[in-house]
């Protein structure tokens, strides 16, 4: 097969070869993996960046606290900051991208419909960057959900060499691949090429990396709902910075390489378990006997 890859220099060959983007390569991949019109999948994946936004949607409604009692109304409360008199001096932009992400994670609290993005605990990071990115440009949704295929490329490479799985490589598997992937999507959306968007997800997934995946009571609630809004903002940060013409001192594959040899070594108790970490602090202890609160 001609357009596939799995590598940094593999993919950047290839763009170079057909002049594409990191996004157009990875479409391109998938055409030729799924033997399916150009035109269904991109119809596909604007399916999926709808789903998203309306996840975000609902997040944001919600206002009474989740079964467990560790989330719900969060998002809405952070949104009306970001829209109020007190709002930070980074601005509401800033802040609405992390009431967006954790409106999603509220959304899966609630028995909601998430795309996971790379996963469920991860699922935040994407939609809050492409939504607030959408807004600041005032992009139509075809060119916002294109950065799904620039994601998806990133999150193959990762996916080949590492993983995505809290429970194999903790949580810098899970919310860093979705900050790398995010911050490639912003990078080439900017008008990064791909040699700036593959250095995008090099800063942002160094910057997890030894992440513990630490859930509360089991539950993919805290710590997992506000790492997304922060990682959310932190793939901005990591994608202005590779504009910026700023290198990685590492290189994206060996940053993932990295990925692979912390989450192997890292202690099984910080691995999706709850038993260590934020999870068995006197509070979080609290809430792995706590009877699931009705409604």
């Amino acid at each position: 097969m001609r357009h596939q890859f799995q590598t940094t220099p593999e993919l950047l060959a290839l763009c170079q070869e057909n002049r594409w983007g990191v996004a157009e390569a990875a479409l391109a991949s998938e055409v030729e993996l799924s033997g399916k019109p150009e035109a269904e999948i991109r119809a596909r994946m604007e399916a999926y960046y709808l789903q998203m936004k309306d996840s975000v949607r609902r997040g944001l409604e919600i206002t009474q606290r989740s079964r467990s009692g560790l989330s719900g109304g969060d998002s809405r409360r952070v949104l009306a900051h970001a829209s109020g008199e007190s709002v930070g001096p980074l601005g509401a932009a800033f802040e609405r991208c992390i009431a967006y992400a954790l409106a999603v994670l509220e959304t899966n609290a609630a028995f909601g419909r998430i795309v996971a993005t790379p996963t469920a605990g991860s699922s935040g990071v994407a939609p809050a960057c492409l939504l607030s990115w959408q807004e600041q440009r005032q992009a139509e949704n075809p060119r916002a959900a294109h950065g799904l295929f620039t994601a998806s490329g990133i999150g193959k490479i990762i996916g080949h060499g590492a993983c995505f799985s809290g429970a194999q490589g903790g949580c810098q598997a899970e919310v860093g691949s979705a900050s790398a992937m995010a911050a490639a999507a912003i990078c080439e959306l900017e008008g990064g090429d791909p040699g700036q968007v593959v250095n995008a997800a090099a800063l942002a997934l160094q910057n997890t990396l030894g992440l513990i995946c630490d859930p509360i009571g089991g539950y993919v609630e805290a710590p997992c709902m506000m790492r997304n809004g922060l990682f959310a903002v932190h793939a901005f940060g990591a994608a202005a910075v590779s504009l910026s013409g700023v290198q990685s001192i590492v290189p994206f594959d060996e940053v993932v390489a990295t990925l692979r040899e912390v989450g192997n070594r890292m202690p099984r108790i910080y691995k999706e378990t709850s038993e260590g970490g934020l999870a068995t602090t006197p509070t979080g202890l609290r809430f792995k006997s706590k009877p699931l609160q009705q409604k």
